[in-house]
């Protein structure tokens, strides 16, 4: 393994050691679930409305090492959070909030509230996703999750992660053979139907299907995906491809759950609406309310009769399109400046049409831009918390972090506080996908 492969020999060492001791069993029975983030260079806020995507995972990420219980009981403990948690694989778990995948979002539907969110949650969700699709389990698991060291993993996707790593664990412990398709679908009930989240299938997808170092395009409403290989970049036409960028991933300080803030169901709730009036104006009512039900054209024809919000909602998603399509030939091609040029107006689009963000995370994205070497920045997630993330000249990561570790503190003196100052700004490489070692 490179100075940059993850997980290390080491970590695994580690984990397999904790679960043994918890279980009682050899190291050499610890299986243990690689599960990365990922990031989304373009495509962002247009998953839900069935819009195209990138993705790529990034080389950090959840572990979650186990065994067989030999009984029906699951035990999990965390290396982030305290406390043991235990159920039956035999208990039927009821969703948190019970929402079709075709129905209309009213964006006041409440969310779970935050002491609902005991960190158990989500290996609860993984159980309820196998059940509700006819998977008959008998057989627990004895767990130690934990994510990689030190890193604030909001705006990375953490939540797919964890849920996918719990499905595997699951899924393996029983000898269920499952396709990574059935585990995009299972984890979007985890999301979707369990917890009340009104998010699309990028994250699962860039999980499940990634390859190592690729960029995986994704069209959500067909779920259609293809990987496209690492070029050899314009910059240096001898250099291997991971030679030529970095991933930078700089945090802001912001933590908030994703489920807890009303602002992420009304923008898809809006979006709906927009892609309504569009469709009804067309003659097109009938049609199930999704703006990639909406053709272009349809879209310029008629985009005058959406009052101001519905139309930003509608500009975000058919601008963004457009810029993942020029984003994937400039890949192709190796043109790393023009791939940049599009995640920083994807980023702006993010805060003027879809309006996430806030005043912290908007500094920080006008900061990375500023950075030495950096080819184009965004948001990362959502957009309610977190981080950015930008590709970098892999010459010049190191100066670029370091220029950021320097500036956003002065804009962000209090939430720049809350970060360690070795993780505050990562430089990361292209992931694989999840897998079982």
């Amino acid at each position: 393994m490179g100075a940059m492969s993850w997980p290390t020999q080491d970590e695994l060492h580690e984990i397999r050691k904790i679960v043994s001791e918890m279980a009682g069993k050899g190291t050499e029975d610890v299986r243990v679930v690689v599960s990365p983030y990922r990031i989304c260079p373009l495509g962002a806020h247009v998953d839900h409305q069935g819009g195209i995507v990138s993705a790529m995972t990034i080389n950090k990420g959840i572990l979650l090492g186990f065994v067989p219980s030999g009984s029906t009981e699951v035990a999990l403990s965390s290396g982030q959070f305290k406390g043991e948690v235990r159920f039956r694989v035999n208990e039927n778990h009821k969703p948190r909030q019970t929402i079709s995948k075709g129905e209309e979002i009213n964006a006041d539907k409440s969310s779970p509230s935050p002491d609902e969110f005991e960190w158990g949650i989500y290996a609860r969700g993984a159980l309820y996703a196998l059940q509700s699709r006819g998977n008959h389990l008998a057989q627990g698991i004895i767990g130690y999750i934990c994510g990689s060291e030190g890193l604030d993993s909001s705006g990375l996707s953490s939540s797919a992660a964890v849920g996918i790593a719990y499905l595997l664990a699951l899924e393996t412990a029983n000898g269920l053979t499952v396709s990574p398709r059935e585990n995009i679908e299972y984890d979007r009930v985890i999301e979707n139907e369990y917890l009340g989240l009104r998010n699309g299938i990028l994250d699962q997808s860039a999980i499940l299907l990634s390859s190592q170092g690729c960029l995986t395009y994704m069209n959500c409403k067909t779920t259609e995906h293809k990987l496209i290989r690492p070029p050899m970049f314009l910059e240096d036409q001898e250099a291997e491809p991971q030679k030529g960028y970095k991933i930078l991933l700089a945090f802001s300080g912001l933590r908030q759950a994703l489920t807890n803030n009303p602002g992420y169901n009304s923008r898809v709730a809006e979006c709906q609406e927009a892609a309504k009036v569009l469709l009804n104006a067309s003659g097109n009512k009938e049609v199930e309310p999704f703006l990639c039900n909406v053709k272009p054209e349809v879209y310029e024809a008629h985009k005058f009769k959406l009052e101001p919000n519905l139309a930003k909602r509608a500009e975000h998603y058919f601008s963004e399109n457009t810029r993942v399509r020029k984003g994937l030939e400039a890949w192709v091609s190796g043109d790393l400046r023009a791939f940049g040029e599009l995640m920083t107006a994807s980023g702006l689009s993010s805060i003027k049409n879809y309006e996430c963000g806030c005043e912290p995370l908007f500094q920080l994205y006008e900061v990375l831009l500023r950075a030495p070497g950096v080819f184009g920045a965004r948001f990362s997630g959502a957009g309610f918390r977190g981080c950015c993330v930008a590709l970098v000249d892999a010459a010049r990561a190191t100066e670029a972090a370091k220029f950021v570790r320097v500036e956003y503190p002065k804009l962000q003196p209090v939430f720049a506080s809350q970060l360690s100052h070795g993780t505050a700004v990562l430089i990361c490489e292209a992931g694989d996908c999840a897998r079982i070692f």
